[in-house]
């Protein structure tokens, strides 16, 4: 038996979470080098066709019933949100510090928190609605809109969590019918005839140097997707959340050997205020759920 094997499932999930942190700065990095010769298009639809390649082989070891879709519509719409996401996010990483890019990406829940009250009519009540104004005086922080125009780069990094919020959203909806394996694998799946075709538009063969780039930001967004989804299935989601914050000082030590860029302390302070507003959302989500199945269990099934 392995020392693995022998640590309680905390433990195990903050490995897990910590590799998830790795492999996702991992990515963020061959992003960037991937676009140095490659049309980001291009990169996409390959991440994708090569991620495929990779995971189908993975998740269906366990069955090809685990691959079906009982509602297929949220399948195409959460491919057409993601891909929206993703665009807009590899974009991005290479139109500002990767540091910059992660920071505003710990946005996310905020967005889920707001895009829940109005598409899933979910309340709202104050002591979130302080932590989400907390949360966007971050944004403010980060950006500095005073002092010019917002960049490009700065206003795709918010459409992405933007559109991350909502395929946050979507999954939720599917989880109640959908198997895990559907929701991961069809994802990668249905962005390939997406991107084939902005793909092919701007379509040049990757040299050797930038196969491997390809096939690295495939296997690191993988393996960062299966390590997250690992640990969340063994700890509560309040108790891994602060670790996604190793992201930002990670992102940002790479960045400084690979790519020479030194973050400024205005990103530091807004990646630390906003991320502060997300871990109190996220305990008052995880709070008010314990709450309601304690409920449930008291007054029994309906």
């Amino acid at each position: 038996m392995s020392a693995f094997s022998k640590l309680n499932p905390q433990k195990k999930a903050l490995i897990y979470m910590f590799l998830a942190m790795f492999f996702f700065t991992g990515m963020s990095i061959f992003i960037r080098k991937s676009s140095e010769q490659l049309h980001i298009m291009e990169v996409i639809f390959l991440r994708n066709l090569l991620a495929c390649i990779i995971i189908i082989p993975i998740l269906g070891s366990s069955g090809l019933h685990n691959f079906k879709m009982r509602e297929p519509k949220l399948f195409f719409f959460r491919a057409i949100v993601g891909s929206i996401g993703m665009i807009a996010g590899f974009i991005a990483f290479t139109l500002i510090p990767l540091a910059q890019a992660t920071a505003i990406s710990f946005t996310t829940p905020i967005f889920v928190t707001i895009g829940a009250a109005l598409v899933l009519g979910e309340v709202i009540k104050l002591r979130r609605i302080i932590a989400i104004i907390i949360g966007f005086l971050g944004m403010l922080i980060i950006v500095q809109p005073g002092s010019g125009a917002l960049s490009v780069g700065v206003s795709l990094a918010f459409i992405s969590a933007v559109a991350h919020s909502g395929n946050g959203l979507l999954v939720k909806k599917m989880t109640a019918k959908e198997s895990a394996n559907a929701i991961v694998a069809w994802m990668v799946i249905l962005i390939v005839p997406i991107t084939i075709i902005p793909a092919i538009l701007v379509w040049e063969w990757p040299g050797p140097e930038t196969w491997i780039y390809l096939w690295l930001l495939a296997i690191f967004g993988t393996l960062g997707h299966l390590c997250f989804t690992r640990a969340f299935a063994l700890a509560e989601i309040t108790s891994l959340q602060p670790l996604e914050f190793i992201k930002l000082p990670m992102t940002a030590l790479v960045a400084w050997l690979i790519f020479s860029e030194v973050p400024g302390y205005w990103t530091w302070i807004g990646g630390i205020v906003i991320f502060s507003s997300t871990i109190y959302i996220t305990q008052r989500e995880a709070k008010l759920n314990r709450s309601t199945v304690s409920s449930t269990n008291i007054l029994g099934p309906k």
